[in-house]
């Protein structure tokens, strides 16, 4: 039997030979045999987002698919939720840099006092972008667990990237970058 010179605290007897760096390194290459490899790009392996129609505050339906070409920032908040808060000036700036470059960022609120907690938060904070009333089923379609929560949706109305708590702003707002550039390039 051929083996690596390995010290011999490594040696298993207990297998009958093959000394242990050489299961590890054998079963390491089996693993990365067994990797796919794909010749897709990213963005073809983008899921379609769940298409909703809700109302905004001034009552005007808001649809989700009348926004492809452009970037969204879909952020599922409440006003009774900490982390929320902390993100909604981040998004505010966002829609400011971006809104020239295709952005739209949506806010969705989870609140469940329909517009009575909602309408005066949103002008206290002096919020810039759409806010809408979610609801049970849409926050199931989008996989809401807790809050926050913050979809980046593609110009091809495809999920780009997801966000689980409060987001890190500075990659939020590196995939933004990306993600405008994409829908950039494409209208040229």
């Amino acid at each position: 039997m051929l083996t690596l010179p390995i010290p011999v605290r490594l040696y298993n007897q207990s297998t009958g030979g093959l000394p242990m760096v050489n299961r590890v390194i054998a079963g390491i290459a089996l693993s990365v045999m067994l990797i796919p490899t794909y010749s897709a790009s990213v963005a073809d392996a983008r899921k379609p987002a769940p298409n909703f129609n809700l109302n905004d505050s001034n009552g005007a339906p808001i649809k989700l698919s009348d926004y492809k070409g452009k970037v969204v920032l879909l952020n599922f908040w409440a006003t009774w939720c900490h982390g929320c808060g902390l993100e909604i000036p981040w998004f505010i700036e966002f829609q400011d840099e971006f809104k020239n470059k295709g952005l739209i960022v949506v806010g969705v609120s989870m609140d469940d006092d329909d517009w009575k907690s909602v309408k005066p938060y949103v002008q206290e904070k002096k919020i810039n972008y759409t806010i809408v009333l979610g609801n049970k089923e849409l926050g199931d379609q989008y996989g809401l667990g807790g809050m926050p929560m913050t979809v980046l949706i593609d110009r091809d109305g495809k999920i780009a990237n997801s966000y689980l708590g409060v987001v890190d702003k500075n990659k939020c707002e590196q995939d933004i970058r990306i993600l405008v550039q994409e829908n950039a390039r494409s209208l040229r």
